[in-house]
């Protein structure tokens, strides 16, 4: 078995200046942090304009995201550097908009509508096998496995495959978008109203302004096709004529635009990232990549059999934790309280992050390790427990959990199944945090048929 550890962002010196912090944040809010964070339960940090405590504590991050989350709404410095792209999507709103919002979309992603999706799941996946080239040369696994990812969410929100002409543009425009903005703009720093200057990059709001056009022609499409009676009966359709059981109001055209945004983002950039870090784990990993192969072998394609790919599921749960798509989560406190007996203002940042809590020293056993089989002990479990969060937690846990649990699951499958990945000697991937956890420089693997 490779003994050597996956690779992880460099920290910075424990002490830098705020310019230096801010410099490093642009580019990489991985890297922008100190080491001490992986074994500290929590970390004051300090600007002219606001506190922010990162906490590590179970018993704190489950107070802010079960016990009481009204109470630490999503911070709007998180707003700050999506809503041009966003607008006020699920994503990114509090209160009672937010419930409502939830009421609507749920019964979309609830119970058998899981079971709905499956083939669109799988056409994409076979759609990807059956693009893919095999050459000599080392190939960009980020870009086919954001490709596939973006098929899936085509085929199961909009039942169109990625080739339909207003499908490839989005698909386009988001790839130039993921790499344009980072996660918070710099903005974020300073505190001020919605309608403040943020500061973007021209090509940023340029790029979401496509983007939302685009979303906006798809979703009138599906409107009027919902008008004739002739829509199909995709998650698209579900959330368009879902009524709030409260309010009796549907979504409007600019607010189902909004959340299809932020289920491409969510559905796309989230699983393209967990499945490129997972092939190329694998390509590290030759053992377990055998595994998952000849788990794949006995797959028959259907959703009943599932259960039958519990080592692949495994993988892609441990991928997650060492490379959680979304790294990071800001809330906000609304009131005066005590962490770990320190007291803490309103307005303060309380930022809760995945990155540090699923490679944490005193969380974890061997954290930096790749190792699948520590899901089916009782430490592992426990640890998961406490400190496994890539889709959140609480009543704002992802919508998309269990698709995204599906999808990465039955992707890799088809992928093992068909092609043996094998890395490049001289290559190792830096991880860095742009919309989600990328390589600086992408990732390259050689790619070989598994069929004689």
């Amino acid at each position: 078995m490779n003994n050597e550890l996956p690779p992880k962002p460099a920290a910075r010196p424990e002490k830098v200046s705020l310019w230096q912090y801010m410099r490093l944040f642009r580019r990489d809010i991985l890297s922008a942090q100190p080491a001490k964070l992986y074994g500290a339960w929590m970390a004051e940090f300090r600007t002219p304009f606001f506190r922010s405590y990162l906490v590590n504590d179970p018993a704190l991050v489950r107070l802010v995201l079960q016990d009481r989350p009204q109470d630490f709404p999503k911070s709007d410095r998180i707003g700050a550097g999506l809503r041009p792209l966003l607008g006020e999507s699920v994503f990114l709103t509090n209160g009672e908009v937010w419930k409502r919002q939830r009421r609507i979309i749920d019964p979309a992603f609830a119970g058998g509508r899981l079971r709905d999706t499956f083939a669109g799941i799988m056409a994409a996946g076979q759609a990807g096998v059956d693009r893919m080239s095999l050459e000599d040369a080392p190939q960009e696994i980020e870009a086919i496995a954001s490709h596939i990812a973006a098929d899936v969410i085509f085929r199961t929100l909009f039942s169109i495959p990625i080739e339909d002409k207003t499908a490839t543009q989005v698909f386009d425009a988001f790839q130039r978008y993921q790499r344009s903005q980072p996660i918070l703009n710099l903005a974020a720093f300073v505190p001020g109203p919605k309608w403040m200057p943020r500061f973007f990059r021209k090509d940023t709001r340029r790029t979401a302004q496509t983007i939302r056009r685009l979303i906006t022609e798809l979703t009138q499409q599906r409107l009027d096709l919902i008008a004739k009676g002739q829509a199909p009966d995709d998650i698209a359709t579900k959330i368009l004529t879902t009524r709030d059981p409260v309010t009796g109001a549907s979504f409007s055209l600019k607010e189902m635009v909004d959340q299809v945004a932020i289920f491409f983002l969510a559905g796309h950039e989230t699983s393209a990232s967990a499945l490129a870090w997972a092939l190329y784990l694998l390509a590290r990993y030759p053992d377990w990549q055998d595994r998952v192969a000849a788990e794949a072998q006995g797959f028959d394609g259907h959703f009943a059999s599932l259960s039958r790919l519990p080592v692949t599921r495994d993988v892609f749960r441990e991928t997650l934790r060492l490379y959680p798509p979304v790294p990071m989560m800001v809330r906000e406190t609304t009131k005066s309280e005590v962490f770990r007996k320190r007291c803490v203002r309103p307005g303060a940042q309380v930022v809760i992050s995945a990155w540090h809590m699923h490679r944490h020293t005193r969380l974890w056993a061997d954290p930096d390790q790749f190792d699948p089989a520590r899901w089916q002990t009782s430490a592992g479990k426990k640890s998961a427990q406490d400190a496994y969060l890539p889709f959140s937690a609480g009543e704002r846990v992802c919508i998309g959990a269990g698709f995204a649990m599906i999808e990465g699951t039955v992707l890799l499958a088809q992928l093992l199944r068909a092609f043996r990945f094998e890395p490049c000697e001289s290559f190792v991937p830096v991880p860095v945090a742009h919309l989600t956890v990328r390589s600086y420089s992408g990732i390259l693997l050689r790619i070989s048929s598994r069929v004689s």
